[in-house]
Order: structure tokens, then C-alpha cells, then sequence
């Protein structure tokens, strides 16, 4: 009886497991950051070795500022590049770091792309990406007075923006 038993039971917790696993939206993965001042930030400008922004650049901002995290040889940031230039002619600051992408990629994807950013640097070696918590590209983070406010992992679609990220914003502007 036992030892039909343990079968069963390892093949419930397993079924479990996957049951909640695969019910998780990965987009919404909890961040640290949450809330908390953003991380030091020094980027040079795509190809160059002057700085591109700093975490104090950011800081200064008024209002909400959006940064994301992007890589020319990322397919889900050509899916969420448009939806991106539709965001900055609504009015939206968005800064962008270049993780280890090659400065001419960089500079390919944007000129083919548009460009939707107020100003572009580049995470060469990806240390800045490991200490903002970013797993995955692209990433996108909501940052009013140098706190970060949300993480968005994945493509920013319209829907989700409306869903997710325009409630957040709303309640950052009062």
C-alpha cells in the first residue's frame, strides 16, 4: 500500500508545482527595488566614453520617467519598439540602456527603429542590468524622484500599458 502510495503523492505535488508555476504571469515577477531608490547608474553614450546619463540625471527628472532596459538583437524589443515611439510622441521621458549590444547594432536598430529615447547609454559588460535586478529583455521601469515605482518585464504592449502601468501613473501625478 506504501509504496503506491509515494508515486501518487510525488506525482500531486509535481501537478501542484506546475499548476501554480504555469499560472504565474512572468511579467509581474515581484521586484526588490519596489519602492526603493533606484541603484547607482553611470552609463557612457552608445559608442563613446563621456557619460550618457547618471542615476542624479534620472533623479532630477520631473515627473515619471521610464527606463528600459533594450538589445538590437532582442526580438521582443522590435515587438514593443513601436508602442515605445508612440509613448514618447505621447510625451513620455524614456531613457535607454543598451545592454551589451555592439554600438553600431545599437545605432542600426535606432535609426531603422526611430528612436524613442531622451538619451540612449550603453550597459557594455551588463553590470548595470545585474544590479537593477533585470533578467530578461526588455525591461522596463517606472522611476518618479529617483524611486523606482514598477518593473515591467517583457514588451510593453498597449494594453498592458493601459491595464498595468496607466494606474500607477495616475496615481504618481497627484
Amino acid at each position: 500500500m506504501k509504496k503506491t502510495f509515494i508515486p501518487f503523492a510525488v506525482f500531486c505535488v509535481i501537478s501542484i508545482a506546475l499548476y501554480i508555476g504555469l499560472g504565474l504571469n512572468p511579467s509581474k515577477l515581484p521586484s526588490v527595488f519596489i519602492d526603493e531608490p533606484m541603484p547607482e547608474l553611470s552609463l557612457p553614450v552608445v559608442g563613446g566614453e563621456e557619460i550618457g546619463f547618471t542615476k542624479a540625471d534620472i533623479a532630477a527628472e520631473e515627473g515619471v520617467v521610464l527606463l528600459n532596459f533594450f538589445a538590437s538583437w532582442c526580438a521582443p524589443c522590435y515587438v514593443e519598439h513601436p508602442f515605445l515611439m508612440e509613448l514618447e510622441k505621447r510625451g513620455y521621458k524614456i531613457y535607454g540602456v543598451a545592454y551589451k549590444d555592439k554600438p553600431h547594432a545599437t545605432n542600426r536598430f535606432l535609426e531603422e527603429q526611430g528612436n524613442p529615447f531622451f538619451k540612449t547609454a550603453a550597459d557594455n559588460d551588463g553590470r548595470t542590468a545585474i544590479e537593477w535586478g533585470v533578467y530578461g529583455f526588455p525591461e522596463t521601469f517606472v522611476i518618479k524622484d529617483g524611486v523606482i515605482r514598477y518593473k515591467h518585464a517583457g514588451p510593453i504592449m498597449e494594453m498592458q500599458f493601459e491595464d498595468e502601468f496607466m494606474p500607477i501613473l495616475e496615481s504618481l501625478s497627484q
